[in-house]
């Protein structure tokens, strides 16, 4: 198993659930109905590639031949997170335009996801 994607995924995990708390009660001052959809969306989607983190490592001991193609699907979760949830985050919060980086992260999410079919695909257990 990668440690590592283990350790970020389950920290990742446990602060959306602290951001989710936050946006719940403390922020929601702070937001409008539609930043609050915005703010969901990233808490929602942050948390459910925290797993897909989770998952990458765990798929290192299924698949422990497909280390490169379990890498870089680990990586591009890790950046679609970083991207897509982070900027909505600064676009709730700091009130920053964000443009094509939330798309991106977007993509880098659907890279991670193929790649993660591709390395159990291509396995030959």
């Amino acid at each position: 198993m990668n440690k590592n994607f283990f350790i970020i995924g389950a920290t990742l995990g446990g602060l959306a659930v602290a951001i989710g708390a936050y946006g719940a009660h403390g922020g929601a001052k702070y937001m409008t109905a539609e930043t609050t959809i915005t703010f969901a969306k990233a808490v929602k989607y942050q948390m459910h590639h925290a797993l897909a983190l989770l998952i990458v490592a765990l798929a290192y001991l299924q698949f422990p031949k497909q280390k490169k193609l379990l890498t870089f699907s680990g990586y591009s979760f890790l950046a679609g997170i970083l991207l897509f949830s982070g900027s909505l985050y600064l676009i709730v919060f700091a009130k920053i335009p964000m443009g094509y980086v939330t798309p991106l992260g977007g993509i880098l999410f659907m890279f991670g996801w193929i790649l993660l079919a591709f390395a159990a695909f291509k396995d030959k257990k």
